[in-house]
């Protein structure tokens, strides 16, 4: 099974992906431990693009990784990468910003090829797009970034902060996929009503609205994914909790892109794929 997987809902379009050369590796150190980078493929990677998430008949699955190290991190893309993911996000739960970097560094240094996303917690685009412009430049490149918080106030026509995060974006010349929270979860609340106003007032801002339940772990209510869905008809959505091999086929025919976590970890790990419970979601998601 793989992580490009669901029930066809725009008809008979066909997915490509763009690939990106292989770059070979040498041994790293994590901690003063040896850690082979035995896990590259002679095959080219799997990618995310905006083509591929506006044409693909199955949304992409996308594992969330909660970060502890650098070694946790790295054995985490390699089960999603066997897996057939096309992509993974990396997030920063336990420690700040300034600490994920240079952890991001050493994983990107360990997995130089997949297509990895980062959330930095509590950060907008105006603080993490300068710094990812910079690894970028470094060598270290990470292919989107995720905000729970668009900063898009739907009840005004003017987005003064929004607006601002877009030049930021501009400015700093980093060319990845912003995927940024609209009515997500801990944010501020949005009434139903104006979920359609609030997607569509986002939608200028971002490559992918992204959306949730209300607690991690949480799904949305499919009623709020159909409103999404019917304001958003051509912008790649996403939603980013609450995902499980349960009730994924409920949420597949309206989704671009499926952030999971919870939903294929170890029950009761807040940090470590289960192979089978992600098996078990492509699985879902595969079959008619």
């Amino acid at each position: 099974m793989h992580c490009l997987a669901l029930a066809a809902r725009r008809g008979n379009h066909r997915h490509s992906s763009a690939r990106r050369r292989q770059t070979p590796l040498q041994s790293l150190r994590f901690g003063g431990k040896r850690w082979a980078n035995s896990h590259q493929s002679a095959s080219k990677p799997l990618t995310i693009t905006l083509d591929l998430l506006r044409t693909a008949p199955r949304p992409l699955i996308t594992p969330v990784i909660h970060v502890q190290n650098a070694e946790q991190a790295v054995r985490n893309i390699d089960k999603a990468t066997t897996a057939g993911c096309h992509g993974i996000f990396l997030i920063n739960h336990d420690f700040p910003m300034a600490d994920f970097v240079p952890i991001l560094r050493d994983i990107r240094a360990a997995r130089p090829t997949p297509w990895l996303g980062v959330n930095f917690l509590a950060q907008s685009g105006a603080s993490a797009f300068p710094v990812l412009a910079e690894l970028a430049a470094e060598g270290a490149p990470f292919y989107a970034f995720w905000a729970d918080d668009a900063r898009v106030d739907e009840r005004t026509e003017a987005q003064p902060e929004a607006e601002e995060i877009a030049r930021t974006r501009r400015e700093s010349g980093w060319q990845g996929l912003y995927f940024a929270g609209v009515a997500f979860k801990k944010q501020r609340p949005i009434d139903p009503a104006d979920f359609a106003t609030a997607a569509r007032r986002a939608a200028p801002f971002m490559d992918v609205v992204t959306t949730s339940g209300r607690a991690t772990g949480e799904a949305a209510d499919t009623a709020k994914i159909q409103t999404f869905r019917n304001a958003l008809p051509s912008t790649p959505l996403a939603v980013a909790s609450g995902i499980t091999p349960q009730n994924a086929k409920d949420f597949a025919p309206l989704l671009d892109c499926i952030l999971v976590a919870t939903g294929i970890n170890f029950a009761g790990d807040f940090y470590e794929i289960d192979p089978t419970r992600l098996a078990a979601l492509n699985a879902a998601i595969e079959t008619p």
